[in-house]
């Protein structure tokens, strides 16, 4: 099997991953609640292990009114801060009381039916409670983001003096409404949902048919679509009927996703019959997952031999039915996914069954895992010999499908020999073109280098087609590090997903710390940052591109670099654009209005920002062409468009969009001195402030280091 590629994302797949992040934002910070929740049932309803009639009173009213007003409170405060909890949970409260309202006329209607055939009223059962975790988590955004929608029409309009009294007022006024919204459409949409979802589960549990839905979550697991899954349909199912003495106040359904035994079978297999990293690695990884409760360390080796998978879902369906068949179940979700998580969680009477199917789920992958890899091992050893390092690029591959760093899935990489040995001296920042984005990325990582007191360490940009095996740590965006990895397969590979701010940096800047300690500690310590050499810079760099000026002569170069670079004429403090594509275009056509390019090259931008986003972080957005389009520059060109009221861009706010065309190197070290500005909020204040566009254009043009 090849090293994967990078195949520009599914659309499909972002926006379910999205999704399900959101959702896994909701529920993730309230299982305190819900653990706590557990452990009341555990213990004081009637069948727990210690009954206690006055306390089991609680609950009731803490599965259906505490915790799903704290989920729609935490979803709304994650749109729209405290205004967005607020009404939030104002909404789902008319939700619970709408749905609690529409059972009762169900069961008036029920009753007098089963009367009217001659039977007894106390024979008749009524219908249960729907606790609205669902409508909690579709209250959220839409009361959230309706909030903040309703400010910005008025935003900078009222009178001084006024302003809390407008907002207590339009927050009271519109939390109302969505309490009426709640109690009517909501409370039946939801109701009506539950009722399907309910009636498919109990169907596939007729027909044992329940241990199917493995061969959905495990592959969803590895691609990180397990959120929306789990969160969206499982937990709320599960707590339905954990809620209900029907089903003895427990569910088969917590532990779909949650059993640990998959995850420990495949990664044994790998500790025993594995290869190279990911054989080394395999011990540690499996510690972490199965006690630790991080599943997600177990995804590389997946995705490292895809076929694994099939082990994951045979493991993960033996789990299943030996639940269906000796009644194993949790009583509250178990999150992390951990065994000491999965026992605590245990409904009384079900300890054997729930540890006899992860001991069997894991068994089971083990068995066929192992098979899988003994039947490949002699091409893997032919591979690891030709120096294809297929376990990094798995790792790579799971962060990119995470969209996101993780330290667990960095701790593979340094756990299994794949880290960086040896003082780092070089680091490239890659991207598609390297024309802009690699450039202030490389700007701002290489002042952070230099601020830590190693200025011999080289800061690069280049274009991930020009890129060649000779760096030590290579940086690109989380969406290209597959490409990248292809490339340089023997350098350290870091993801981001935010080029002016992102974390990453900071792990980056301790990473060359660490390995280069003891040379630093034997070298005098620098009063100043020595500057890039120029002999080592990469191609697509200027000898000091983007690096902090030293002297006023440097200052004075980038006054005259700017003046034909970026024109006041290229300048706009009020764009007209109301979305991304409407900014790139007008970004571009201030381009092609320099006339340093061609028509055809907006076309490129738009081609750019669909295989990666050029959202920088920071309110900046630098669209530009793609490698291919460097034909139809003829000089390089920037152009700077405001927008005060700020513009979304794939979900960020951007107020700044900065177009590019660099043809050679002299736009690069203006770059470097946008990226200084935009790490400063103070000046980002002044930007937003700025009345006229040579403010702007001066603020570029002379930064101080």
């Amino acid at each position: 099997m090849s090293t994967p590629t990078a195949a520009p994302k599914s659309s499909a797949r972002i926006h379910v991953q999205k999704f399900g992040t959101f959702l896994s934002g909701m529920i993730m910070p309230n299982i305190p609640a819900l653990i706590a929740w557990g452990i009341l049932t555990m213990f004081f309803i009637p069948k727990g292990f210690t009954p206690n009639e006055a306390v089991a009173t609680v609950v009731g009213p803490m599965i259906h009114y505490l915790l799903p007003i704290i989920i729609a409170y935490t979803g709304g405060h994650m749109v729209y801060g405290l205004r967005g909890a607020v009404v939030a949970s104002i909404g789902v409260m008319g939700a619970i009381a709408g749905s609690d309202y529409l059972i009762a006329q169900e069961n008036a209607r029920l009753l007098e039916a089963w009367l009217a055939t001659g039977k007894a009223e106390a024979d008749f059962s009524e219908l249960g409670q729907v606790h609205m975790f669902i409508g909690a988590m579709v209250m959220a955004p839409l009361s959230a983001y309706s909030m903040r929608w309703l400010d910005k029409l008025w935003e900078n309009k009222i009178k001084a003096g006024l302003e809390m009294l407008v907002n207590m007022f339009s927050a009271g006024i519109w939390g109302f409404v969505l309490l009426i919204i709640g109690f009517y459409p909501i409370a039946w949409l939801v109701n009506g949902l539950m009722s399907i979802l309910s009636s498919a589960v109990n169907w596939l549990v007729a027909n044992n048919l329940l241990p199917l839905t493995s061969i959905i979550i495990e592959p969803a697991k590895v691609l990180f679509l397990n959120n929306a899954i789990n969160h969206g349909v499982l937990t709320p199912l599960g707590l339905a009927q954990a809620g209900d003495a029907a089903y003895n106040n427990r569910s088969i359904l917590f532990l779909l996703e949650a059993n640990p035994g998959p995850g420990l079978g495949l990664l044994l297999a790998f500790a025993l019959v594995g290869i190279g990293a990911a054989k080394a690695s395999a011990p540690g990884a499996a510690f972490i997952q199965f006690v630790g409760g991080i599943h997600e360390v177990y995804f590389p080796y997946a995705l490292m031999k895809p076929a694994l998978i099939l082990a994951l879902i045979g493991g993960g369906m033996t789990g299943v039915t030996t639940n269906m068949l000796l009644g194993g179940a949790l009583r509250a979700p178990a999150a992390p996914g951990s065994i000491l998580a999965v026992l605590a969680q245990t409904a009384p009477g079900a300890y054997f069954a729930v540890i006899l199917s992860v001991v069997l789920s894991a068994t089971v992958t083990f068995l066929i895992a192992a098979a899988i890899l003994r039947a490949s091992r002699k091409t893997d050893l032919a591979a690891e010999a030709a120096g294809e390092d297929r376990f990094a690029s798995a790792v790579s591959q799971t962060e990119a499908n995470k969209g996101k760093s993780s330290d667990a899935l960095s701790g593979l990489l340094a756990g299994g020999g794949a880290a960086h040995s040896g003082p780092i001296k070089s680091i490239v920042f890659a991207c598609d073109a390297g024309m802009g984005s690699s450039a202030m990325g490389a700007s701002v990582l290489r002042k952070k280098i230099q601020a830590a007191g190693f200025g011999d360490v080289t800061v690069v940009n280049k274009a991930i087609a020009s890129l060649d095996d000779a760096f030590d740590v290579v940086v690109s965006h989380e969406d290209l590090i597959a490409r990248a990895t292809q490339r340089t397969p023997s350098a350290v590979h870091v993801a981001v997903d935010n080029f002016m701010s992102s974390p990453r940096y900071d792990e980056v800047v301790d990473m060359v710390r660490r390995t280069n300690s003891e040379a630093a500690a034997e070298a005098p310590a620098p009063e100043a940052p020595a500057p890039v050499p120029a002999a080592t810079a990469a191609p697509e760099a200027a000898p000091t591109a983007g690096a902090v000026p030293a002297a006023v002569a440097v200052a004075d170069h980038a006054d005259e670099a700017s003046d034909s670079v970026l024109k006041l004429s290229s300048i706009v403090l009020d764009g007209t654009a109301g979305d991304k594509d409407g900014a790139i275009k007008e970004a571009g056509d201030l381009l092609v209005a320099s006339g340093n390019v061609d028509a055809g090259y907006v076309d490129s931008m738009y081609e750019r920002e669909k295989s990666v986003s050029t959202y920088m972080g920071n309110l900046l957005a630098i669209p530009h062409g793609t490698n291919e389009a460097k034909s139809m520059i003829l000089s390089s060109s920037i152009s700077v468009v405001r927008y005060p009221n700020g513009i979304d861009w794939n979900g960020n706010p951007v107020k700044f969009v900065i177009g590019i065309a660099g043809a050679g190197n002299d736009h690069l070290e203006l770059l470097g001195k946008i990226a200084e500005v935009f790490l400063d909020e103070s000046k980002i204040a002044e930007l937003e402030a700025a009345t006229d566009a040579q403010q702007i254009k001066d603020a570029f043009g002379k930064v101080n280091g």
